[in-house]
């Protein structure tokens, strides 16, 4: 059996499987009962590793062994296996964030504070910048940015990015307003963003961006994250950011965007 290499990368990336656990068992899907030894010549898997991968897809709940001689091993429903693999990944993620939650509580995480606060003192703020590559590496510094404001949040963009920040940030929005936040926002206008903003009432300020057309995020008149594509014309993986903290930098775009505003 020939798999598709675009199945391959799917169950890989989806399943967290290694690329002979999905061979293995997708062999096993289609004979629905068999030993080791024959899919490790079904798989083209040596058969010294055989045994290991049916051993960590029972633990991860693909397949079922059979007692008796030889061993079989059984495949589970592909939509039992689903079932499963969520349970597990929702088991692992709960205990990863205990394990965080009770981080924040030990010496280990000052010692982790000490040392970036000693490495700190070697730049200065105008020094700090970085590039992201990728919408969703953009957005995870926009949380970050939002998350660090203290005074004011301005942020220019496309009606389509303004729906998609609305959506996903009005969590971190809504606790930077209730900190006493200012956040504007200036964007062009249409129906979905006139909906996104409808549900923000009274937590952000909005207007309609008629002659400037950026993209861009400016924190406290200070941190600066700046797209550089236009988000319409670009595929959401090579979308591009550039991140810094500048005041010079910081108050001019703070006037451009008020005399838009």
């Amino acid at each position: 059996m020939v798999l598709d290499k675009k199945i391959v990368g799917e169950l890989r990336r989806l399943f967290e499987l290694n690329l002979y656990e999905v061979n293995i068992w997708v062999h096993l899907l289609s004979r629905g009962v068999s030993t080791a030894g024959e899919l490790s010549d079904l798989s083209n898997v040596p058969r010294s590793r055989a045994y290991d991968i049916l051993e960590s897809l029972e633990k991860k709940g693909f397949v079922v062994m059979k007692l008796g001689k030889p061993i079989q091993y059984i495949a589970v429903p592909p939509e039992e296996v689903i079932v499963r693999f969520k349970d597990l990944i929702t088991k692992k993620a709960d205990e990863k964030t205990k394990m965080l939650d009770k981080l924040k509580e030990t010496e280990t995480l000052k010692k982790l504070n000490a040392l970036y606060e000693k490495g700190i003192e070697f730049y200065s703020p105008s020094e700090l910048s970085g590039a992201f590559r990728g919408r969703q590496s953009i957005y995870n510094q926009m949380e970050s940015m939002i998350k660090k404001a203290q005074s004011t949040i301005k942020i220019i963009t496309t009606e389509k990015e303004v729906v998609r920040n609305l959506s996903t940030m009005k969590s971190m929005l809504k606790k930077a307003k209730n900190r006493g936040v200012v956040i504007k926002i200036l964007s062009p206008i249409n129906d979905e963003v006139k909906k996104a903003v409808n549900e923000l009432v009274g937590m952000i300020e909005h207007k309609e961006s008629k002659k400037l057309r950026a993209r861009f995020m400016l924190v406290d008149d200070e941190s600066i994250l700046l797209m550089l594509l236009d988000d319409e014309k670009v595929h959401p993986k090579y979308d591009i950011g550039v991140w810094l903290n500048s005041g010079l930098f910081g108050t001019a775009l703070s006037q451009m965007f008020d005399k838009n505003w």
